[in-house]
């Protein structure tokens, strides 16, 4: 057997084995037409922290300062999903808080909201060393993590920022470039719309305009003018 068809295996055996210790799937499963109270949700996040806040499960544990779950409204019907902790999340503990976060935020508040109005998570849990692409087969360790976010907070958007964001969501391998700024149907109800990450858009400002021409469609879909 050659080594491509080993490595890809052994990741199939790896989400396999983490999903199934999840008790989850990647997406969410059909929503139920029960309530789910503020509280009920908050106290399902912070159990989902408390539950993986030393998490092991992927070579990322061993580089990583903090797991950085995620933050926000747990009731936000805009949820924003990133590539991974940078820097300076993994030094704080928090999703985008370094240049790309700052921009992001700017690109909140242009659409009238406040980053307490919506929730902030990334594919990956811990920062890669050096900042590096995501692999495989840590992808596949964070994806019941993020699909449990999801199902918890229900969100009416999901905006996945970059390409291994929507890939991610979306199972696919097209190109963030024909992906972007359209929307797609999730199983557990949500609709996604991937767009570029504001770090490509920082080495990148001539396509902020496209970004907002994304996030007014968002702001459209939830009824804001």
């Amino acid at each position: 057997m050659d080594t491509d068809k080993k490595e890809w295996i052994a990741q199939i055996a790896q989400r396999l084995f983490t999903e199934r210790s999840f008790g989850v799937d990647f997406l969410p499963a059909a929503q139920n037409s029960k309530t789910v109270s503020r509280a009920d949700k908050r106290q399902a996040l912070e159990s989902l922290e408390l539950e993986f806040r030393n998490c092991a499960i992927c070579e990322l544990s061993r580089t990583r300062t903090h797991v950085v779950l995620g933050e926000g409204n747990p009731e936000a019907r805009l949820m924003f999903v990133g590539e991974a902790p940078g820097f300076e999340e993994d030094r704080q503990g928090r999703p985008f808080v370094g240049a790309a976060g700052q921009l992001l935020t700017k690109i909140i508040l242009a659409m009238k909201l406040r980053r307490e109005d919506v929730y902030i998570a990334n594919c990956l849990k811990c920062r890669p060393p050096g900042n590096r692409n995501p692999l495989p087969a840590e992808i596949a360790a964070c994806r019941p993590i993020l699909a449990r976010q999801i199902e918890i907070i229900r969100p009416e958007i999901v905006c996945a920022l970059g390409k291994f964001a929507a890939q991610t969501l979306l199972e696919t391998t097209e190109p963030i470039t024909r992906l972007r700024g359209r929307f797609f149907e999730l199983p557990g109800g949500s609709r996604l719309l991937p767009t570029f990450h504001p770090a490509y858009l920082l080495r990148n400002p001539a396509d902020k305009k496209l970004v907002w021409e994304d996030m007014q469609k968002i702001m459209r879909a939830i009824g804001i003018s």
